[in-house]
């Protein structure tokens, strides 16, 4: 029988269909204890009190739901902003399965990554053959023009050193010496996809920039950080155009993940350009749209290219403007008309619109700038945050945010919650 594509359901629907709902009354009751639909429900109820709320806060070993990525995932986005690069996992094909649907589910969008294949024998004996076959087999299969390489959990606890394979695998010619392949290693096991972007661009950065210190260049670099909305990139692009700002978006996913429907096929759409970040060295400064992604990047690019860097969150008027008076400092581009007009209708929006959130309480949890920026423009229209949470912030993320909490007098009932996860975030809301 054909397939009637106007027959496809959600699966919220499909579930409630009367087969589905008889298999699950049979497995309920030949598998699962069969407790009654009544004691389910006082559980239930019993889970959204005050009781359930403090031995949940009082778990230690257990994480549920934890609101955060792999650092992989994060050193895989940072690597296809730049044109032509292939993420390479130093793992097994599960991790990268995992970590390619992830985007691809986000986006709709195909995401290339591939596997060195780490099976039961490289854990045992290492994975440098994995990384000189899966290199050559790459670089010959899809010809990127540079290859990114990270790890998984099995690569580091066995203690792969990326370094000396990616030295070895050029020695015995499985890709051409002059291959940039920057390197990062990103443990799952610690931080999460905004540390892994974070290693994976400085190991970037570090290996394209490497003896390109030369004249200056007059530009303005700019590193998004793990920011998974493509627009803000045009955005900044489009203020920067209006100014006539010269500048390097170093990491530019925005065509990547959003690459236009023309009939023909990419496998590498948009980026940054190689020799555009090798460049990067040369610039008047460095300006980061995240603090808690770029950290060992900034640190980097500080010490070892002595270029000042500045972290600035174009986030609603006050970071919009802070965002762009530095920038007209650090140029010496005025702030033109255009923009001044396009300022003017975000606050004439937000005038608009203001009666309905002023004074509406919200609950914000997200990565450690994302939930700044957020919470900032919230303060902007008069809401009320009470909750604010956030796994992966630490102590330094929850001083900045508590400070700007204090300063406004809509965000003195508010409480910043860290290291806590999804199933937390449950308790506090009921």
């Amino acid at each position: 029988m054909p397939q009637n594509p106007e027959r496809i359901v959600d699966h919220l629907e499909l579930f409630k269909q009367e087969e589905y709902t008889q298999l699950f009354k049979n497995k309920h009751e030949q598998f699962e204890g069969a407790h009654p639909a009544e004691e389910v429900q006082r559980v239930s109820e019993w889970t959204k009190g005050w009781e359930y709320r403090e031995k949940n806060f009082a778990r230690e070993a257990l994480t549920v739901n934890p609101a955060k990525g792999c650092q992989p995932v994060g050193a895989m986005f940072a690597a296809l902003g730049i044109e032509g690069t292939l993420p390479f996992v130093q793992g097994s094909q599960g991790c990268v399965a995992y970590f390619r649907t992830h985007l691809s589910r986000h986006y709709k969008e195909p995401c290339s990554a591939v596997s060195s294949s780490m099976t039961e024998d490289a854990a045992v004996f290492g994975g440098l053959n994995n990384m000189i076959e899966g290199l050559e087999v790459s670089y010959k299969l899809y010809k990127p023009k540079m290859i990114a390489v990270c790890t998984t959990c099995m690569a580091e606890v066995i203690g792969d050193d990326l370094g000396a394979f990616i030295t070895n695998a050029k020695g015995a010619g499985a890709v051409p010496q002059d291959l940039p392949i920057p390197f990062a290693h990103t443990p799952s096991f610690v931080g999460s996809h905004t540390t892994g972007y974070d290693n994976m661009m400085k190991g970037i950065l570090l290996n394209l920039t490497e003896g390109k210190k030369g004249k200056a260049n007059g530009k303005v670099n700019i590193i998004s950080g793990f920011d998974t909305y493509v627009g803000n990139n045009r955005e900044v692009k489009h203020m920067l155009g209006l100014m006539g700002v010269e500048h390097t978006i170093v990491s530019d996913t925005s065509d990547y993940f959003d690459a236009p429907n023309d009939g023909e096929y990419q496998m590498y759409p948009g980026g940054t350009k190689i020799e555009d970040v090798a460049d990067t060295i040369n610039a008047k400064a460095t300006v980061c749209l995240q603090r808690y992604t770029t950290q060992k990047t900034r640190e980097y690019i500080e010490k070892t290219w002595k270029q000042d860097t500045k972290v600035l969150r174009p986030f609603g008027v006050k970071g919009t403007d802070e965002f762009l008076m530095a920038i007209s400092e650090i140029t010496g581009k005025a702030i033109p008309k255009e923009l001044e007009v396009e300022r003017g209708r975000l606050v004439d929006a937000m005038t608009d619109s203001y009666a309905w959130i002023h004074g509406k309480k919200f609950a914000i949890y997200g990565d450690p700038d994302l939930v700044y920026s957020v919470t900032s423009f919230l303060l902007e229209m008069g809401a009320e945050p009470v909750h604010i949470l956030c796994n992966n912030g630490d102590q330094e993320f929850k001083a900045e945010m508590e400070e700007m909490l204090k300063a406004s007098p809509f965000g003195q009932g508010a409480t910043v919650w860290i290291q806590k996860d999804l199933w937390h975030f449950r308790s506090l809301m009921c």
